[in-house]
């Protein structure tokens, strides 16, 4: 009994020391893109990373969920005799919940793991130890521009994503299907209100913040070798995928 004791003891220290460590990388990160963001050029740098390197998945993912949407939505609402509301299903799911998450989720396994994986190995290769000793912040010239790139980078992306996905489940409701494409349009304006376009802003920004925490917290405290460097990236992408569907739950119970 009293192992088991010291166990869930150690446990909860470890826990709670650990969430401290990512609190306190959260808000030294912030205060150093309030203090001394980086160069332009590192963060234009990161930007293409994050943002335009990504375009291709988008693009991939957001025409084939569009087409989804289109095609279940359509024999959902045929039921109700409603086909003429598909567009503003279609809208509205991807504005609101579908374009945010799944362009978090993207980018998290494309760009999120790279970042992770190249702090942790500036890390075991001693090269933040090495700005270190030469009195230069790693997170000015590391962290920062990561933080703005991606809060940057993730609402636009997250803008073509929806414009994609609406135009895929066009294709689909419209020419293969048969709805009328005036009621498509016609409903979808009627029913997405700026609300609606604001919410999912704002998730995909929070996730940009999510993603860039993660990523590069991950990855500056890795250890142990290549083995440290593989077991930080999977953990960034685990953790990430996780805090981005349980954040988004949180964050539309309070905006809608």
């Amino acid at each position: 009994m009293f192992s088991l004791v010291q166990t869930i003891g150690r446990t909860t220290i470890a826990v709670v020391s650990e969430l401290g460590r990512m609190g306190w990388f959260l808000v030294y990160s912030i205060y150093m893109i309030v203090r001394r963001p980086g160069s332009p050029l590192q963060i234009l740098k990161q930007i293409k990373f994050i943002g335009a390197k990504s375009l291709f998945v988008i693009f991939l993912t957001a025409a084939f969920t569009g087409m989804v949407l289109g095609l279940q939505g359509y024999y959902t609402l045929a039921k109700f005799g409603s086909e003429g509301m598909l567009g503003t299903a279609v809208a509205l799911s991807l504005i609101r919940e579908l374009g945010p998450v799944l362009t978090a989720l993207m980018v998290t396994g494309r760009a999120g793991s790279a970042i992770a994986a190249e702090i942790g190995i500036m890390r075991i290769t001693e090269q933040i130890d090495a700005l270190e000793t030469m009195a230069l912040d790693p997170f000015k010239y590391l962290i920062t521009p990561k933080f703005i790139a991606a809060m940057i980078a993730l609402p636009l992306l997250c803008a073509i994503f929806d414009v994609v996905g609406i135009y895929g489940g066009w294709l689909v409701g419209v020419k293969l299907l048969g709805v009328n494409p005036g009621a498509y349009f016609y409903e979808m304006e009627k029913s997405v209100v700026w609300k609606d376009v604001y919410s999912g802003f704002v998730k995909s920004y929070s996730f940009g913040v999510i993603i860039a925490w993660i990523s590069c917290y991950k990855g500056y405290f890795a250890t142990h070798g290549a083995e440290g460097v593989s077991k930080a990236t999977t953990e960034s992408v685990v953790m990430t995928s996780v805090l981005v569907l349980v954040w988004d739950y949180f964050l539309t119970s309070v905006l809608l």
